[in-house]
């Protein structure tokens, strides 16, 4: 048993070195969908979901969408501090990468999968702040939505943390009652040393 504990040790040790330095040479993931023009509210992008949900904003999809673009990218993504931005689906991919860190933090408590799917919807319907508004973390980069536009983001942004709770249980979880340590290993790392949740209210 001490020579598995100790060999694991090994591994991850190599494992965040090796990170480290593909971390110096290669360039972050970026968004696919800045190459086509989207539908803006403020200046993130509004792309279509895959999804079924039925009362929803864009809910017709190719077979891939932003949120698994982020799923996939983001245990490459989360590593690094500096991210540019080069288009308004950047902007999206940022938020919901930084959404998903927020996820993972509550499935590490989520004592079964049904829990963690009870626990992700109620984090996605619960109250956030927007661009422009005083806990939001990247107001520097993010324009703030104006008048109707304001509503109209909110109902975005609720679907996108909807979709991606549901698919990230699926991935964290799959036919188990137990989180997968593979994901549930990131929760602490900070995408751009950013987090949607104010420090002294993490879960």
């Amino acid at each position: 048993k001490q020579w598995y504990q100790r060999r694991e040790r090994e591994i991850q040790t190599f494992q965040h070195y090796f990170i480290q330095i593909n971390l110096s040479t290669m360039p972050a993931y970026h968004s696919k969908y800045n190459e086509s023009p989207p539908m803006l509210v403020g200046n993130i992008a509004m792309l279509p979901l895959r999804t079924i949900t039925v009362r929803g904003l864009n809910t017709k999809a190719d077979d891939e969408d932003i949120i698994d673009e982020t799923l996939y990218f983001f245990k490459a993504n989360v590593f690094f501090k500096n991210y540019e931005i080069k288009g308004p689906a950047d902007r999206l991919l940022i938020y919901l990468t930084l959404y998903t860190t927020d996820c993972l933090n509550r499935l590490n408590k989520s004592k079964s999968k049904k829990d963690a799917l009870n626990d992700m919807h109620t984090l996605a319907i619960s109250r956030f702040a927007l661009p422009g508004e005083a806990g939001f973390p990247l107001n520097a980069v993010y324009a703030a939505p104006q008048g109707p536009d304001t509503e109209k983001m909110r109902q975005y942004l609720t679907q996108c943390r909807q979709e991606l709770g549901k698919r990230l249980v699926e991935k964290v979880f799959g036919s188990s009652d137990k989180p997968s340590k593979w994901w549930t290993c990131f929760a602490k790392k900070r995408f751009m040393d950013k987090t949607l949740t104010p420090l002294g209210q993490q879960f």
